[in-house]
């Protein structure tokens, strides 16, 4: 059947040639502005209902994020030792470097030079021991251990390849370095960083700051983990909106000593809060029409055998999930439509009655002066 097919009497539709289905039933309803509606027009129509009710109204935020490394634990790896790069021994991003680990080899004519001053003072260490310690002093500065200083002096031969030691742990997210490089005293050489405590950076949008307080918990989830739940606190609040985008980052710091959680993981994230102390009027969704300016829903008048529906303004609070928080309009335990609202306000509109779209009932007038033959107007048949 085709629901476009409307008729003042029984019949069937022109298009299909089903029997046409009565929309509204005659009968007499005790609020002339309500609507009675048939049972086949509500089993079409899917109209569903709800009681209305008091509850605590909880705001759900729902938030999209990303998990990043902890900034205060990203270090750079300098080069102690100036010269050439003659071996790497880290290769590649990702890569894990632990302290004291060797990363590369280096030739220094620095170090050659010092270590030829420090082969000199050893032969008048007897006479003057402290050009020894300056010597010693010397080659410290380029971070050498005692042992490294020792094994030289007792080889006595000059070293020209020395090792580069780490002397922190960390992943490398940056290399900055390749064989063949001359680096100087300072140098970065390696970015790293140490993901034992990693970030939930979540996107805040500006109208939702409001409801988002420092401390307040969040739960979220990682695509790659499904079906598993994390939890935390919110550390920080960035103080500045992005422009282009109207959001505003929110932190939760995570710990990660298992590594389970990895940089650009993406995340969803959900806040729920508590909007005041007491029960309130809640309805969903689902059951407000909107006409620009106004709310309204549709609700079944009691104390009657038939499904007899009126139109009601209601003035919305607050949206809390899948609900509106009402401030007046209807009361507690009256039944609203849900579902399928449109269809009974559009089968108001065609019997005349208050809609979303009309709020006075529409009223059929007739033209006195539609009924009376104009004296002056041109005959038809009449020859120009």
């Amino acid at each position: 059947m085709h629901p476009q097919i409307r008729k003042e009497e029984p019949g069937q539709c022109p298009i299909c040639g089903m029997d046409l289905i009565p929309l509204v039933e005659n009968a007499a309803v005790l609020n002339p502005q309500s609507i009675v509606m048939s049972e086949s027009a509500l089993e079409i129509a899917n109209v569903q209902t709800s009681i209305v009710t008091r509850q605590l109204p909880v705001k759900e935020i729902r938030l999209n994020g990303k998990i990043q490394p902890d900034e205060r634990l990203i270090q750079t790896l300098p080069a102690h030792i100036p010269g050439r790069i003659d071996r790497l021994l880290v290769n590649f991003t990702g890569e894990y470097i632990s302290k004291g680990q060797t990363i590369a080899y280096i030739y220094s004519p620095e170090l050659v030079t010092a270590q030829q001053e420090l082969f000199e003072a050893l032969k008048f260490k007897d006479i003057n021991p402290g050009i020894v310690d300056a010597a010693r002093d010397k080659l410290h500065q380029w971070m050498l251990t005692n042992a490294q200083i020792a094994q030289i002096e007792r080889s006595g031969k000059v070293k020209e390849e020395f090792e580069v030691k780490s002397m922190i742990s960390g992943t490398v997210i940056n290399r900055r370095v390749n064989v063949g490089d001359h680096v100087g005293t300072g140098q970065s050489m390696f970015e790293l960083v140490d993901l034992s405590n990693v970030w939930a950076m979540f996107d805040a949008y500006e109208s939702d700051l409001a409801w988002i307080k420092k401390g307040a918990g969040v739960n979220f989830t990682v695509e790659s983990m499904p079906g598993k739940n994390f939890s935390g606190t919110i550390s920080f609040i960035d103080p500045i909106i992005n422009p282009q985008t109207r959001i505003s980052r929110v932190r939760v710091e995570v710990k990660n000593a298992s590594g389970m959680f990895k940089p650009e993981m993406f995340a969803i994230g959900t806040i729920k809060t508590q909007l005041g102390g007491s029960k309130v009027l809640v309805v969903p969704k689902s059951a407000v029409l909107w006409t620009g300016t106004r709310s309204v829903v549709y609700v079944k008048e009691a104390d009657t055998t038939k499904h007899v529906y009126t139109l009601r303004d209601i003035s919305l609070g607050s949206e809390i999930g899948d609900a509106y928080m009402v401030s007046a309009g209807i009361k507690d335990g009256e039944v609203i439509v849900t579902n399928g609202a449109f269809a009974i306000d559009a089968a108001a509109q065609l019997a005349g009655k208050p809609s979303m779209m009309n709020p006075t009932p529409v009223v059929k007038k007739q033209n006195p002066a539609s009924t009376k033959k104009d004296p002056e107007a041109m005959d038809p048949n009449m020859q120009m």
